[in-house]
């Protein structure tokens, strides 16, 4: 058994096995715990793309969720304005749901996308202010008119 695990370590390559997140996204600017911080006192949208499970367990005060596999999706509409500032984000620099979730808002035309690569365990760990349970925002009334 322990030939097999050495054998797989060497065969694959380190990148592969850490499952990082991308370091920047095309169109979107990638933000430190500082520059997010900064980016929520000036009240810009906070998007959750994490699973309802870790949503309730903590999530950044404010934020609105959109589970990357369920709701995010609900962004593409053309209906919704396409000027305001979203922080996207995921659980950490291993989550890479949140460079792809910043790479779809892009996409779609939002001019103002910030990759919060660090995620919410960063914004845990700097005791930032948080929320847990169900309570979120509707991105209607995120976005506004």
């Amino acid at each position: 058994m322990l030939r097999i695990l050495m054998l797989f370590f060497v065969l694959v390559p380190a990148g592969v096995q850490a499952g990082e997140a991308p370091d920047s996204v095309a169109g979107a600017l990638t933000v430190n715990i500082a520059q997010a911080r900064q980016l929520h006192e000036l009240g810009a949208i906070f998007v959750d793309v994490r699973p309802e499970r870790e949503w309730a367990w903590g999530h950044i005060q404010g934020a609105l969720h959109l589970d990357l596999a369920t709701r995010f999706q609900s962004l593409a509409s053309a209906d919704l304005p396409r000027h305001a500032p979203l922080v996207v984000y995921c659980d950490s620099e291993v989550c890479p749901s949140g460079a792809l979730a910043a790479q779809m808002a892009v996409a779609w035309g939002y001019e103002q996308v910030f990759y919060f690569r660090e995620g919410y365990f960063a914004w845990q760990l700097a005791d930032l202010p948080q929320a847990s349970g169900a309570e979120e925002l509707t991105y209607f009334s995120a976005l506004g008119p």
